[in-house]
Order: C-alpha cells, then sequence, then structure tokens
C-alpha cells in the first residue's frame, strides 16, 4: 500500500484578498514534500492549471527541482493535461526527471476538469476527446519503442526517429479518470494502472465503477498480480473538526466558490462541508482517526494500492499544511 499527497499549489489568499507570490508558494511546497518524504509518504502528485489561483502550469519543472532535492519520494504528475501536451515533451521531460530522481517519476495522464490550457496551447475544444486518444497511444508507444515510425491526425508523423534522452529507468504511465465509464474501459483494456479521483458524494457510490475496471482488466488478459488502483481525494488533518471548520472551512469554500461561479454551482455551504466529512462522504478531513477509519474503508472496499492525499485546495497557510501532512504521516501511515 502507497500513501501519496497530492497538490495543485493552490495559491494562499492574503488578508488584503490578493494571492501571496508564486515565488513564495513554490518554496514552500519544495519544504512541504521535504516534510512528506520525512514522515512517510510514498509519493508527490503535483497537477497542472493555467488559472489565477494556482502557481502550477509546469508540474515538470517542479518536479525536476524537487528530483534534486528529496530521496526517497516518487514523484507524479497528477494529472499530465495529455490532450493539450506534445507526448514527444512529455516523454522527454519525465525521462530526465527520472534521471535526476534516480528512478523515482511517473506520469499520470488525464484530460483535467479544466480547459484553460487548450487556448492556451493554441487547441480545439471540439477535439478534446480525439486529442486525448491519440496522444496518449503516441506516449505508449515511445515508452515501448526506440525507434519511432507512428503518424497521426494532430501532429507531425515520427518516421524512423529515436526521441533522447533514453530511459535510464522505467516510466510507469497511469490513467486519471473521473466517472466516465469509457476512459474506465479504455484503461483496463490497455492493462494501464488506473487513478480514481474521488471529490464529491458518497465514497461507497464508486464501488460499481472500480469493479468495472477490474473485471474488463481481467478480460483483457492482463495478470492480476499486476493491477494496480488508487483514489486521489481531498484530504485535511487537524485535530478536530472544529478546528478544520473554523481554520480550514473558508479557504475550502473560496476555492469551491471561485469554480463554481464558472459552472453554474450554488454556492458551497458549511451543510455540504460536513456532508463531506460524514462517514461515507467524500472528504477525507478530520482527527488522525476518523481520517484512518475512512482511508482504511475505502482501501479495503475498492481494493486499492494506493491512497493520494490531496491537501492543498483553497491554499491554506505554510503552518496549516506542514501541519496537516505530519499528523497523516505520523498517524495515518505511521
Amino acid at each position: 500500500m502507497e500513501y501519496g499527497l497530492g497538490m495543485f499549489g493552490d495559491l494562499t489568499e492574503q488578508n488584503d484578498r490578493n494571492f501571496q507570490s508564486v515565488s513564495d508558494r513554490l518554496t514552500e511546497m519544495v519544504e512541504q514534500v521535504q516534510l512528506a518524504e520525512k514522515v512517510g509518504f510514498h509519493n508527490f502528485v503535483l497537477g497542472e492549471h493555467h488559472r489565477p489561483e494556482y502557481a502550477v502550469s509546469v508540474p515538470e519543472i517542479v518536479l525536476a527541482s524537487l528530483a534534486t532535492t528529496t530521496k526517497t519520494i516518487q514523484l507524479a504528475s497528477g494529472v499530465t493535461v495529455l490532450s493539450s501536451a506534445d507526448p514527444v515533451k512529455v516523454f522527454q521531460e519525465f525521462t530526465t526527471i527520472n534521471a535526476l530522481s534516480k528512478g523515482r517519476a511517473e506520469i499520470i495522464a488525464g484530460r483535467g476538469s479544466f480547459t484553460e490550457s487548450f487556448p492556451v496551447y493554441g487547441l480545439n475544444l471540439k477535439d478534446y476527446e480525439a486529442l486525448f486518444k491519440e496522444k496518449l497511444d503516441l506516449l505508449l508507444e515511445l515508452t515501448k519503442n526506440e525507434q519511432m515510425n507512428w503518424s497521426g491526425r494532430f501532429r507531425a508523423p515520427l518516421e524512423n526517429l529515436t526521441i533522447y534522452p533514453r530511459p535510464e529507468y522505467s516510466l510507469p504511465i497511469w490513467r486519471a479518470v473521473g466517472g466516465t465509464p469509457s476512459s474506465v474501459l479504455e484503461a483496463a483494456r490497455l492493462g494501464m494502472p488506473i487513478i480514481f479521483a474521488i471529490i464529491g458524494g458518497q465514497f461507497p457510490q464508486y464501488s460499481q465503477l472500480i469493479n468495472y475496471y477490474k473485471e474488463a482488466y481481467l478480460a483483457s488478459g492482463h495478470r492480476e498480480e499486476n493491477m494496480r488502483i488508487g483514489v486521489h481525494a481531498h484530504c485535511f488533518v487537524a485535530n478536530s473538526k472544529e478546528e478544520i471548520e473554523k481554520n480550514y472551512y473558508p479557504r475550502y469554500a473560496a476555492q469551491m466558490d471561485r469554480i463554481g461561479q464558472q459552472r453554474g454551482w450554488p454556492p458551497f455551504s458549511i451543510e455540504k462541508f460536513r456532508a463531506g466529512m460524514s462517514a461515507n462522504g467524500a472528504l477525507v478531513m478530520g482527527t488522525p482517526q476518523e481520517v484512518t477509519e475512512k482511508v482504511d474503508q475505502m482501501i479495503d472496499l475498492f481494493g486499492l494500492t494506493r491512497f493520494v492525499a490531496h491537501m492543498d485546495v483553497g491554499g491554506p497557510t505554510d503552518a496549516q499544511l506542514k501541519q496537516s501532512i505530519e499528523l497523516f504521516g505520523q498517524e495515518v501511515i505511521g
């Protein structure tokens, strides 16, 4: 069983209603990941966004920095928005991170729940599905073949080309999914390790989708002992739920409302937050004992091999994040 720390690089909102600087947030992040390594986390998972409240639009650069400032923790994207990326460049970047870290890099590829990267990189949202399918195919081929002969619709072909640097270590590629059965089926058919984003509703409702993956994975001829299943969930640990409601809820709710205003969601309420923290709720938040119980339930119910605790939603302060990381490492993992 592996335990990961997830982040998007959310910026802390200051008293003047402005966000902290990107440089300050990245400096904090390096220290937080070093702490996570110290207290027993196995993975660090970093997402990509192109919005004003996030510090990270290029996770690969941050992960490369962390490769030289950590020793044991695995370093993964979470997710690489593959639809708007060049798979050749992604392969080169993560092969380089793998070399820097002596084999600790992973790619977690997904379509992403935000679409801001499409206009940034000059892509058409009408091609959302087709882009991802083609680019995933190319990325997987790059990990299998040294000499590439490949052609597709959205980029120039590769004709008798070798892509450098060549990998010195294996480079795992995970598939990140939300609740789309077709994405789950494709990951199972390809034999890819899978990670489910569970960020709302009741977590037991995901059992059917995860069982679907297991059945399709085995039906596609893949070996059960190679199956790897993860969950990525919003998580926060404190000494009491009251402390979380007082100090963390306002930041979490502010971020939910920033996103919700664009997507037509109703205002995020304390009642919804409490429902998420309830026994079957998707928010893995509370005291170390409460968080341990919920994580253990997910492990048993889903047959997980990895749980990623995503902790920086809404930009909690450096002190809040470090306390949560330390409590999770020492009392949930420990």
